[in-house]
């Protein structure tokens, strides 16, 4: 979103949380939620399976990612419009993925 000014926010803010509920209206929205990097004061760390942590990244990379949405859908198609909603209201490209189902979390 670095192609937006700070003004710009409380409108892209309006417009998410629109969208948001435009999805929990139409029964689609599980969770969401924004990744706090407040003053660019990140502790994001990467822990590998030897136990080595890694910290990073950092605002200023790439690989920052501002929050999720997790809609149920019944096809990639319906994933990719909501998808392209959020995008247009955010003003930032969005990744889309699958989650994989594992009924033995289920209680």
């Amino acid at each position: 979103m670095d192609h937006i000014s700070e003004a710009d926010f409380p409108e892209v803010g309006r417009a998410a949380h629109a969208v948001i509920q435009e999805a929990k209206d139409a029964g689609v929205f599980l969770f969401g939620g924004g990744l706090d990097y407040e003053d660019n004061d990140v502790e994001y760390a990467a822990v590998a399976i030897d136990g080595t942590i890694t910290d990073g990244p950092y605002p200023e990379t790439k690989e920052l990612i501002g929050g999720v949405t997790i809609v149920e859908v019944p096809t990639r198609e319906e994933a990719l419009k909501w998808a392209a909603k959020i995008a247009v209201a955010c003003r930032c490209a969005q990744d889309v993925r699958k989650f994989m189902f594992d009924p033995d979390l289920i209680e």
